[in-house]
């Protein structure tokens, strides 16, 4: 992978962003660009650092058009998106932290906002991080990104009644002898109404799918934070197996992303067409026009 000499974005957005869409779509973790201080930094090798990507999900959403997709640019294991920003490990930097910062077990497991441990449990740092480093990962990327999330769900509400935010990641394959392929997640029902799960689950199944819903994984922080269906904005994860679409040891697009780029464009096109009754919600001028 050639690296950038100098820092991009710290998103890519494209698509329509004036509310007229019911939906918002977001990539978290296939950013690809790593931050020549944090290679200076790390221990690990580039191709080590490179395992924790959802890699090349961002480019299954190409096949989107008109509404908004949000991706990152910068690699989830120099800041993870999907982390609440208190989850910091202290073990981490060289002093005392000047925001807050709430031990759990994903911290302890050290995949707090800013990961400590990469792949297989190595340890990404060959030193401790200033504190002060810690407040502006947070200040000029995570705050700004979830940030713009709420924005544009509230700006779509506003809009249609109600709004959708999914969060898309990729899994490695699921354990058992037939493992889902397509995980679904609602925090166990909290973060989207059943009719809007069960529209996209039997959206990947009529297309040939095993879907689960909320094991191995229910939803990260984006969909707990941002989705709240009492008040009309609802957040599902989506998982998808790397099988389906990725080479994982050369981290290039197979044959197969082919169709699962149609499958997700399928699906937007057939919750916006359905939003009216999904959503539960009064008619609402259509998108399209």
């Amino acid at each position: 992978m050639a690296l950038r000499t100098h820092s991009p974005p710290p998103w890519r957005l494209t698509g329509d962003i004036d509310g007229r869409w019911p939906l918002f779509i977001t990539s978290p973790h296939s950013g690809r660009h790593y931050p020549a201080s944090f290679l200076a930094a790390s221990r690990l090798p580039l191709a080590d650092l490179r395992r924790a990507e959802d890699g090349l999900v961002d480019a299954l959403l190409d096949g989107i058009a008109g509404v908004p997709v949000l991706a990152a640019t910068h690699a989830r294991s120099w800041l993870d998106l999907n982390r609440a920003e208190d989850e910091l490990d202290l073990a981490l930097f060289d002093g005392p932290l000047g925001v807050p910062a709430t031990p759990g077990p994903r911290v302890a497991a050290g995949l707090g906002v800013i990961p400590r441990l990469a792949a297989q449990g190595q340890e990404i740092y060959a030193r401790r991080l200033a504190a002060a480093e810690a407040e502006q990962r947070l200040a000029s990327y995570h705050r700004p990104w979830h940030a713009l999330i709420a924005g544009q769900l509230l700006a779509a509400r506003a809009a249609h009644g109600a709004a959708l935010l999914i969060d898309i990641h990729s899994m490695p394959q699921p354990q058992g002898p037939r493992p889902p392929q397509i995980v679904l997640g609602d925090c166990h029902g909290q973060s989207a109404s059943p009719a809007i799960m069960a529209a996209i689950e039997d959206h990947f199944r009529r297309a040939g799918w095993r879907v689960a819903r909320n094991h191995p994984y229910a939803g990260g922080h984006t969909t707990q934070h941002h989705g709240r269906p009492a008040t009309g904005i609802h957040a599902v994860q989506i998982e998808l197996c790397r099988s389906l679409y990725l080479d994982a040891q050369r981290l290039i697009l197979t044959a197969g992303a082919v169709r699962l780029r149609a499958a997700l464009a399928g699906l937007v096109q057939q919750l916006v067409a359905n939003w009216q009754p999904l959503a539960g919600q009064p008619g609402w001028a259509m998108a399209a026009e």
